[in-house]
């Protein structure tokens, strides 16, 4: 896949659910299911899909992982014929503003819920203590129809 098809791939609706994995204190890896939504307005020459956004409790694992570790891979497939996947690896920053908080629970609520749940979503997820993740890609592997 190109970039083009893996912002595709990545924003297709209905949205798929993504797999992160973050590294334990222990060097151990770590994989929780997550919904992401794509940033495009960071999207440049070092990240040409732009950010991957997700939300995350500090006190989670993954969360407790990123304060340590900011290293993460992250892997969307299509599990039906012909099978398709994007899988990213990437560093972390993370923030804790709450306007942006609330932007993105909104903003991945709907993508996720349906536009006429995002407020609803956005309003119960975009809240203190949960923080702002943004994966930028530095590896992207994609490939597209795997069974043709």
């Amino acid at each position: 896949m190109d970039d083009d098809e893996v912002v595709a791939f990545l924003e297709a609706l209905p949205a798929r659910t993504a797999k992160l994995a973050s590294v334990r204190a222990d060097g151990r890896p770590h994989l929780a299911p997550i919904w992401i939504a794509l940033d495009r307005s960071t999207a440049g020459p070092d990240s040409p899909i732009g950010d991957i956004v997700f939300n995350t409790d500090p006190g989670s694992v993954k969360g407790r992982n990123l304060s340590r570790d900011p290293r993460l891979a992250l892997c969307v497939d299509d599990d039906t014929p012909p099978f398709s996947f994007v899988i990213v690896e990437g560093t972390a920053t993370v923030g804790d503003d709450p306007d942006e908080l609330l932007h993105w629970a909104t903003v991945i609520g709907g993508r996720y819920m349906g536009a006429d749940q995002a407020e609803a979503v956005g309003r119960r997820n975009g809240v203190p203590p949960e923080l702002v993740v943004r994966l930028r890609p530095t590896r992207i592997d994609a490939q597209a129809r795997l069974a043709d």
